[in-house]
Order: structure tokens, then C-alpha cells, then sequence
């Protein structure tokens, strides 16, 4: 897998059992949720650089605030 095909790679979307979602209208949520996340990401991380902070440090505040986020649903939540 070179670099493009690493950059453009959605995940497959699993639920809680390990099954994977097959909805394909939630898949379409998702993947759409993904690459708007990707591109927001994308242009925060060159914000930062342009403005002169280290790389590896946007990245690690990054991967921090992505370990912070609470939600108040549980996995255990089932939908139909």
C-alpha cells in the first residue's frame, strides 16, 4: 500500500460483537463523518505547521483530544 492508498483508506466499520455494519445508508454516514474528519484534520495540522508549531506535538494534542472525547452512549445502546 503506498502512501495515496493509505491516505484515501476508509475503515470498515464494525459493531460492538464484530460484526461489520451493513447498512448501507450507515456506511455512507460514516464514511462521509471520516473524510470530513480527514480533510478538518488536514487543514489544522498545515495551520499549525504554517504557523510555526512542531509536528509531532499537533499530532500527539491531536491523538490526545481524540482519547478525551465522552459520549453518553454506550456501546451496549443497540439501534436498529
Amino acid at each position: 500500500m503506498d502512501n495515496n492508498d493509505k491516505e484515501n483508506s476508509i475503515p470498515r466499520w464494525l459493531k460492538p460483537d464484530g460484526s461489520p455494519v451493513s447498512c448501507t445508508e450507515k456506511v455512507m454516514v460514516l464514511n462521509e463523518n471520516y473524510e470530513e474528519l480527514r480533510a478538518m484534520l488536514k487543514d489544522a495540522l498545515e495551520d499549525a505547521l504554517v504557523l510555526g508549531c512542531s509536528e509531532s506535538q499537533v499530532r500527539a494534542s491531536f491523538h490526545d483530544l481524540i482519547d478525551q472525547i465522552q459520549t453518553d452512549i454506550k456501546e451496549s445502546q443497540q439501534n436498529p
